[in-house]
């Protein structure tokens, strides 16, 4: 079951009864200024994209309000959210971590924070191998790779899990559950990116293990 939604998260979640999700797994704003911060770095003349950086708008990288993630955890039972070192989420818990193995004037990885008990999970990948796809690609600016999710999947979720992601962007949640055969709700707010993820989403194929 894939069910996608065009809306605001928020005003959605609303609908969803308490603990009837398995697992969200989202990668929601952060508020780090992503896009100020790509634009100083292509004006630095570090990179060859200098003064190419295309500019997303000026919400897209809102940092999300404790709202939202009340409504996260009162639908679900278990959560893994990237950058969740951003926001004031319970210590002692798992991290997930993806190394991008090339170093770079940027970050050498990201995290993950999740609900499930302590310790540590490192994902290695690099950024450039990440897109290498040719019949995929990137289409949005903060784009997770689809091997990082199924990898998350594999390790905390379960067969007949339902999946959530609040903030489904190009919809990489997606496409690893549908591949995975899990059942999978997405909503998103931007009508680019949920018409993106529809496309991407509908020409996944589940994977015949």
């Amino acid at each position: 079951m894939i069910k996608l939604i065009h809306g605001d998260c928020l005003e959605e979640m609303k609908k969803i009864p308490d603990k009837s999700v398995d697992l969200v797994l989202t990668d929601p704003p952060y508020g780090i200024g992503y896009d100020k911060m790509q634009d100083k770095i292509a004006q630095s003349g570090r990179t060859s994209n200098k003064g190419k950086w295309k500019h997303y708008g000026d919400n897209w990288d809102k940092k999300i309000s404790t709202i939202y993630l009340d409504e996260i955890f009162r639908i679900s039972c278990n959560q893994i959210i990237w950058g969740g070192q951003y926001y004031n989420l319970p210590s002692q818990r798992k991290w997930l971590i993806w190394n991008k193995i090339q170093r770079n004037y940027m970050t050498d990885g990201e995290m993950a924070w999740t609900s499930f008990e302590k310790g540590l999970h490192i994902f290695d990948m690099s950024r450039a191998d990440a897109y290498i796809n040719k019949t995929d690609g990137k289409f949005h600016p903060t784009q997770k790779p689809v091997q990082l999710f199924r990898w998350a999947l594999k390790k905390f979720s379960f067969p007949k899990a339902k999946i959530f992601d609040p903030f489904m962007g190009s919809g990489t949640t997606g496409i690893a559950c549908k591949e995975l055969g899990l059942d999978f709700i997405g909503i998103e707010i931007n009508k680019d990116y949920f018409e993106i993820a529809q496309k991407r989403i509908n020409n996944t194929m589940e994977s015949l293990f």
